[in-house]
């Protein structure tokens, strides 16, 4: 399965931001099964899931003083990269 996310170091707190389809964030409980399933390939790190809505624009799910410092910038200035997790 190939993953497109980044992680990320800010002010000292390393963390993952994995982009999915907004059916993964629309519902609690998908969102809270699919956090834990990517922590086995994030350890030790917050997640943040991120996605889009029709207009393109990004909705960040997860820790809040990560997800108030997601909105402050812009999604071309993420890191994005490929993960090929199996």
């Amino acid at each position: 399965m190939t993953i497109h996310g980044a992680v990320i170091i800010e002010q000292g707190v390393t963390f993952a931001i994995v982009a999915v389809r907004p059916e993964v964030t629309r519902y609690t409980a998908r969102l809270v099964n699919t956090r834990r399933a990517l922590s086995r390939f994030f350890p030790n790190m917050p997640i943040i899931l991120m996605s889009q809505d029709n207009n393109g624009t990004p909705h960040y799910y997860g820790r809040k003083d990560i997800v108030e410092f997601l909105k402050s910038i812009r999604l071309d200035q993420i890191p994005w990269k490929e993960y090929h997790i199996y």
